[in-house]
């Protein structure tokens, strides 16, 4: 296959989605992947699918596969930029301008993209908008499992992230668990850091309602919740 670099922009395409949106813990990561429109047929081969199909193990396998294909792509938002988005504009508006920030990197003809709000078009129509460019964006929910490109990045989000989280367990210890509100484990990892005193760690999500009340103290109640 021809590479990206060496396709005329216009016979490119371009997929977004994201990983570790209602993490309590890590970075939020948007994955991109870029690949000459005549190629996107051979996605499904090379075993692209949504990212939350497949074992972390085939993730890196197809990982692999994904970077001989194509460009694979990523903007990593950290604790402290969710957080202070969060508390004046909301988290769609970030996620968009990560997603407008890989659209203006590479111009492609067309862009496909996972969408987190609720309207998928109004999300396109934002993410067109801030990339500054006339590369139209389609939005859609479900595209990670019903548009091969939006699946491959998705997997390009998820292997960057997990990678990132498994670096992070290697600093800190085991027990961090998924990073997701809904695991025992991370809200028990958190309350116990939270426990020792000290200002709240870099790698958490203080904006996250259950991290409040993780915050307010062991008698209070925690629900699996987070910022939107």
């Amino acid at each position: 296959m021809e590479q990206p670099g060496t396709t005329n922009p216009a016979e490119l395409v371009l997929g977004l989605d994201e990983a570790g949106r209602g993490s309590l813990i890590g970075p939020l990561v948007v994955g991109g992947f870029l690949i000459a429109r005549r190629d996107i047929a051979t996605l499904p081969g090379l075993g692209v699918r949504d990212s939350k199909l497949l074992s972390a193990r085939r993730r890196e396998e197809v990982y692999g596969r994904l970077r001989e294909a194509g460009r694979c792509l990523s903007v990593r938002l950290s604790p402290r930029e969710i957080d202070a988005h969060v508390r004046h504009h909301g988290l769609n508006e970030l996620e968009a301008i990560a997603f407008a920030r890989l659209v203006r990197d590479t111009r492609p003809a067309e862009v496909f993209a996972d969408a987190c709000d609720v309207l998928p078009d109004r999300f396109g129509r934002l993410v067109e908008q801030l990339s500054g460019t006339r590369s139209p964006v389609r939005a859609s929910h479900r595209a990670d499992r019903l548009v091969p490109v939006v699946g491959a990045a998705s997997i390009v989000a998820k292997v960057r992230r997990d990678r990132v989280i498994a670096r992070l367990e290697n600093t800190l210890g085991p027990g961090i668990g998924s990073g997701y509100p809904s695991d025992r484990r991370t809200i028990e990892f958190v309350r116990a850091t939270l426990a020792r005193g000290g200002a709240p760690p870099s790698w958490l999500r203080r904006s996250w309602s259950t991290t409040e009340r993780l915050m307010a103290g062991p008698s209070a109640p925690v629900l699996e919740s987070f910022g939107t």
